[in-house]
Formats: C-alpha cells, structure tokens, sequence
C-alpha cells in the first residue's frame, strides 16, 4: 500500500518532489526525487518521473516508496538459457522482480531483458524470493501462443521445495480464491525438520505451491506469508523462500517443437540443504 492524497489549492504550482514530502512522513525532498525517477508516483494513475512536474489542485497522487530507498546495489542479473527470434529463457536468481511494481519500473527482470534484446513480453512471473526458470517472448505471435498454452495448462512447470516437517507424496486439489488449483508432490529426500519435495502444477494460481503446502500443515520453509510460525521458527533458518522453479517445458511457438529445461537448485539453497541432509545423518 502507498500513500495517496489530493493536491490542496495551497499546493497548486508546486513540484511533484516539493509537494511529495508534504504527505509522505520522514520523506525527504532529495528522496522524494529518487521515489519518483524510480518510477513510485502516480499522477491521476499515470506513472510520472519528471520531479519538477507542478502539480494542480485536485489532482490525486499516489507514492509507492516501498523498499526502493533501501536499495543500496543494483539488482542482480539473470543467467540467460535460450535466446532466439522467438523466446528468451532465463533462470531468475531469488530477489530480482519479475516484472514493473508500484514502486519502480526500472531494474526488474521484465526491463533488463527489454534493454538487451529490445520488446519482450511478459508471460507469466515467478514471485520475488523464487528462483528458477521463466519464459518471455519477443514476438507478439509468440506471446499470444505462449499464453494460449499457459491457459490450457499445456506447459510442463516442476519446482523444488524445501517443506517442513515429514511430507507424503500426494495430489493436493484444493481451490484458491474460488478458482480450481491442483498441485502433484513427490517426496524427493527426507531432511533433518523438513523433506525436499518436486512440486509440479497443474494449474497456476497464484502462491499456489506455498499455499497448498501450508494448508496441509507442511509450509515452504522460509515463507514468511503463508508459512506461519512453522515456517518462520524452523531451525536452521532458510536463506529465504526455499522455492525453486526447477523445470519448464512448452512447445516452442515458432518451430512446434516441445522443448524442456532444467536447472539446480541455486547454491544459497544448495548449501542449505546440505547442512539439514548433514544433521540427519548425525542423528542417525
């Protein structure tokens, strides 16, 4: 949520960035120009990034600060898969956004790609603490048969989860906010707390993996949002979410081909996991 307010008669003329610091607390006016070149101020719903803008009397702004003034280095890249005419496949690393938020349209994963290969479309996203494999199109055919696919869930998609406490394989099919969710989950490797299990969706909701999971009473471990204190007490503490898009498989929207992808887990998972696989073994 950011702020919102009205511009004031009083206020008719100012700056954007003069008039930014007057509603936003502790904000300000060098800071309130960095929020703004970011991409974080609306004017009447359109993005603005011109800090001497004056403002009129009436006018709604919105300002979305967010993390953005703690950003003390750039984001980080990501490593490029497959790159043709047609699709771009990256392996997003855990932190880089997918795609423009509220508080910036500059530096996310959607505008890196855009800045290196020109006009990419979005297809779908991968949340903020996930790592793993994404797919983009650089053509408007592409992204419409892209999305045709995803809508008829004809896209292999397979992560790799972290879950606390002893899972069971099994097909969770429960529905998310009304809509049908199905996820299938393997039992890859028991740990110390927790198993490492494959995560394979049939449909796509949103949080689907993190929310079937915490529904039968084995969170991601790391998920600060749906994972309750399970996920937030257990020991040793995950790095961050321990989710990872580890396969991604469609058919290439230019040649017809089906193609498939595969990735390890990062080493920030790997390494973790290695301490939990390395307290198993001395409990016996």
């Amino acid at each position: 949520m950011g702020t919102k307010f009205e511009v004031a008669a009083d206020e008719a003329g100012l700056r954007l960035d003069q008039v930014v610091p007057r509603h936003v607390a502790g904000l300000s006016r060098r800071q309130a120009r960095a929020v703004i070149d970011l991409g974080g101020v609306f004017v009447d719903r359109a993005r603005v990034k011109v800090a001497g803008r004056p403002v009129r009397a009436g006018q709604v702004i919105e300002v979305h600060v967010g993390g953005a003034l703690g950003r003390d280095r750039p984001p980080p890249e990501p490593a490029i898969v497959l790159a043709d005419d047609h699709v771009i496949v990256v392996d997003k690393p855990a932190g880089l956004v997918t795609a423009p938020t509220p508080e910036s349209d500059r530096g996310d994963l959607l505008d890196q790609l855009a800045r290196r290969h020109g006009e990419v479309f979005l297809v779908h996203r991968l949340d903020l603490p996930t790592s793993g494999l994404l797919v983009f199109a650089r053509t408007r055919e592409a992204n419409k048969r892209l999305g045709d696919a995803f809508a008829r869930h004809d896209v292999e998609r397979e992560y790799r989860a972290i879950a606390v406490g002893d899972v069971a394989p099994q097909t969770i099919d429960r529905p998310i906010q009304g809509k049908r969710a199905v996820t299938h989950v393997g039992a890859l490797e028991r740990l110390a707390g927790a198993t490492l299990v494959s995560a394979r969706l049939e449909t796509g909701r949103t949080h689907q993996i993190r929310i079937h999971l915490a529904g039968i009473g084995h969170p991601v471990a790391g998920d600060h949002q749906h994972g309750g204190e399970a996920a937030r007490t257990f020991v040793p503490r995950a790095p961050r979410l321990a989710l990872h898009a580890a396969v991604l498989g469609f058919t290439h929207p230019a040649t017809g081909e089906r193609v498939r992808f595969e990735r390890a887990l990062p080493d920030d998972l790997a390494a973790w996991i290695a301490r939990l696989r390395a307290t198993r073994r001395a409990e016996g």
